[in-house]
């Protein structure tokens, strides 16, 4: 698959609203706090056609820098590592110390992913998703696999 990643501009803002929308309102929560993650810096992958295959969005706070959101829209095409890899060159740039996410403990897809790209499991924040689900109630309580939704997973790779 041809694609090249780009940063977002403010074009890019409407659509990638709808695609934070499709996890289930116009914000992220992670750890505590809710993050309109169309309003962040981000990456785009865009195809030969000018088509969107991917985005990814972060947030540099410090010396850190957290991938809020990451969407590949065809997996196993190499659109989520090139997303990964500008996020943590520009984490670089910045000075940071540390690109973080979190993802919930059902999501092992997502685990596998940035597990063999370098992150580490950094924490585990055991039931954490309740009080996300005061912020965010349409979190649900199964996901995939089936597997109850209750943690947060925190992953980590120093830059």
């Amino acid at each position: 698959m041809n694609f090249t990643v780009r940063p977002a501009n403010e074009n890019d803002r409407p659509w990638m609203l709808e695609i934070i929308r499709g996890w289930g309102a116009d914000f992220i929560v992670s750890r505590g706090r809710k993050i309109y993650a169309a309003e962040l810096p981000a990456f785009i992958a865009v195809g030969d056609s000018d088509e969107k295959l991917g985005l990814l969005t972060h947030e540099i706070i410090g010396d850190q820098c957290e991938v809020v959101t990451l969407d590949a829209f065809t997996q196993f095409s190499g659109v989520g590592t090139a997303l990964m890899q500008h996020a943590i060159d520009a984490a670089r740039s910045a000075g940071c110390r540390r690109i973080w996410l979190i993802t919930t403990n059902d999501n092992l897809d997502a685990i596998r992913f940035y597990q063999k790209r370098g992150f580490t499991i950094a924490a585990v924040h055991v039931n954490a998703i309740a009080h996300s689900r005061t912020l965010k109630p349409s979190i649900p309580l199964v996901g995939n696999y089936g597997i109850p939704i209750r943690d947060e997973v925190e992953l980590e790779m120093g830059v």
